[in-house]
């Protein structure tokens, strides 16, 4: 009888694994119930699980169901969230806004940009390229602490008008009398044209540059 018991436990507990491996290789709060009845069913009489197994299988088996709970609620939060965003998103379209990055296309022959530091700044140098790494202008820049503008008029350093529809990347060194880096960050000014949703987190198209909406500073019309 024993071995019997034992065999029967052995091939309920082999069926049971190999269907639930079949069908799916990730194991289901139905799959962990079916286990553990299984168990139960088929445990050899002469040595059967203790009670101190038997509980821990059951918080085990409910912990189990919770996560699962839990990971469910969270997706479809993370959905209604996204949902959210790119509604909100939408709204940027058609007003000229502020935004954390260093790249603008370059429009009606020429192109705005900013940069915050945290304190003044006693040397500030300026310089544009193109899409290709090129440095095309280089020039300087105001200190003053807090938010600075720069309108670039789309001339090279030859004082050669560059056409519209290049992309360009200003880059700013900021140090104090100390020499000290004092740049916070770059921006670009422009109206947003459109709206990406093809990732988690919604671009806008802000002067055709692809920006992130999370970086938009400041809506200024």
């Amino acid at each position: 009888m024993t071995v019997s018991a034992t065999s029967s436990a052995s091939t309920a507990t082999t069926t049971t694994s190999s269907s639930s491996t079949s069908s799916n290789s990730t194991l289901t709060s139905s799959d962990f119930l079916s286990l553990l009845v299984s168990e139960l069913q088929n445990q050899n009489p002469l040595d059967a699980t203790s009670t101190t197994d038997l509980v821990n299988q059951l918080t085990s088996y409910a912990n189990f169901t919770s996560q699962q709970s839990i990971n469910t609620n969270l997706n479809s939060l993370a959905s209604s969230f996204s949902s959210l965003v790119t509604l909100n998103s939408v709204n940027y379209i058609g007003h000229t806004v502020e935004a954390k990055t260093d790249t603008s296309t370059l429009s009606n022959g020429s192109a705005t940009f900013g940069y915050s530091l945290s304190s003044a700044a006693s040397d500030v140098s300026i310089s544009v390229k193109d899409s290709s790494g090129n440095t095309v202008w280089t020039g300087t820049g105001t200190g003053n602490a807090g938010s600075n503008s720069f309108t670039w008029d789309g001339k090279d350093s030859s004082g050669n008008q560059l056409s519209d529809g290049g992309q360009y990347t200003i880059s700013v060194t900021a140090t104090n009398s100390s020499g000290n880096s004092v740049l916070n960050y770059t921006t670009v000014t422009g109206t947003v044209t459109g709206i990406d949703t093809s990732t988690s987190t919604p671009s806008l198209t802000v002067n055709g540059v692809s920006v992130s909406a999370a970086n938009i500073i400041g809506v200024t019309s």
